[in-house]
């Protein structure tokens, strides 16, 4: 059989950790799956915190009426990277464009929650918990949609992880997740020494489950954790022409793709990336909304490129809690706003294209006069993300409520 780069990688098990012994636990994520013949897939959801406009951030430039309403922080039509004749990336996105052009990018516009609601706090809450408008909701749908995806290799403690100091909002409720803020501060303990908060937590978890099986991966896992830090995780080397960015995002995503890589059993992960709140002085080609997509595309473009073979079994989902308005305010910035912008990425995806009913920016046609309409509830892209990735078959338990007829998707993955 030839080698490939995922049989390499699966193979060596640890291409990532080092040429230390291997853990039973790693060898049965890294092998179990290959043997049976099936491969975990796993989603990665990336939150934009802040509101972020997505009119420039995929720009209608083809509507004269956005060039009417944002005199002095539009993205003129010469900057803008054209997509299809009238959609557009501000040019901060150049990084997608080859994904774009493979076809590993969808964008679906005029998205987001249904909820009117202009608080940055009960947005982001009604889109963790995937039940818009019903605060008395205790979990997350990302930790939810764990009850029902198919597992074809043992439970890994690491199949649900969010990278940063605390568990969101998202990832909260009975099934098991881990918040992992740096992987170098991630201790696990032993004799003489402290485990870190963030690793008591999790291994408290594990040695109070009645479940063997899970009890038994915990510790073995913890052997592969040990194993990380043993092997210097600090000196992993990402993929040749990874090029991840300095800072909080690009760090998160550097060490979310040396877990996968790792195979220590990923299947859900959590990151977030703030900035997008642009009241005052929001820029235009350059400026606040510009050094924050250039973070955003170069470190996602960078964990595309550095999950190589693995990018097959992954795909992506961007959203923010919701857009801005329209017309630009006095200040040279926008405020709070309704529909924006979600970015679909990952082999599966049938890129190429924006998705969803785009509803116009004519002031009869703008929601409350104000706001771009929304016309996709954020819930059918995850739903079909579930449902035609991950394999869940019980939408209805993921995001109670909400009608998710399979009829109704807009068709982003094959």
């Amino acid at each position: 059989m030839p080698i490939t780069r995922r049989v390499f990688l699966r193979d060596s098990a640890l291409a990532v950790v080092g040429t230390a012994a291997i853990p039973s636990f790693l060898a049965r994520a890294a092998y179990g799956a290959a043997e049976a013949g099936s491969r975990n897939k796993r989603l990665v959801v990336i939150f934009q915190r802040g509101a972020a406009d997505g009119l420039n951030i995929v720009v209608p430039h083809g509507e004269a009426q956005y060039y009417a309403m944002r005199p002095s922080i539009n993205i003129p039509r010469k900057a803008v990277i054209d997509l299809d004749g009238f959609f557009g990336l501000h040019p901060s996105l150049a990084p997608f464009q080859p994904l774009w052009q493979q076809r590993h990018l969808a964008i679906v516009h005029a998205a987001g929650s249904p909820d009117p609601t202009r608080s940055h706090f009960d947005a982001q809450d009604f889109m963790e918990s995937g039940t818009p408008g019903r605060k008395a909701t205790d979990d997350g749908w990302l930790n939810r949609t764990l009850h029902s995806i198919p597992q074809s290799s043992p439970k890994s403690p690491f199949r649900a992880i969010a990278l940063g100091p605390s568990l969101p909002r998202i990832l909260s409720g009975s099934e098991p997740a881990v918040a992992m803020n740096n992987i170098n501060d991630f201790s696990v303990g032993g004799r003489g020494s402290k485990p870190s908060p963030a690793a008591s937590t999790f291994q408290a978890m594990y040695d109070h489950s009645a479940d063997t099986v899970l009890h038994t991966t915990g510790e073995e896992t913890f052997e592969a954790v040990k194993m990380l830090k043993a092997a210097d995780p600090g000196k992993y080397k990402p993929a040749s022409r990874a090029n991840y960015p300095r800072g909080r995002f690009g760090d998160s995503l550097r060490q979310l793709a040396q877990l996968i890589k790792a195979t220590l059993g990923v299947r859900v992960a959590f990151a977030d990336i703030g900035g997008w709140d642009h009241h005052v002085n929001e820029g235009s080609t350059e400026g606040q909304i510009a050094n924050v997509l250039s973070d955003f595309s170069q470190s996602l473009a960078a964990f595309w490129t550095d999950l190589g073979d693995l990018a097959e079994d992954t795909v992506i989902v961007t959203m923010s809690e919701f857009g801005r308005t329209a017309r630009e305010n006095g200040n040279r910035g926008t405020d709070h706003g309704h529909a924006n912008v979600m970015f679909v990425l990952g082999d599966p995806v049938k890129g190429g294209k924006v998705y969803g009913r785009w509803p116009g920016l004519e002031r009869s046609q703008l929601y409350e006069g104000r706001d771009l309409a929304l016309t996709t509830d954020f819930r059918q892209v995850i739903g079909e993300a579930m449902a035609r990735h991950m394999g869940n078959g019980n939408l209805n338990a993921v995001f109670p409520g909400y009608e998710n007829q399979t009829g109704k998707f807009l068709k982003i993955l094959g």
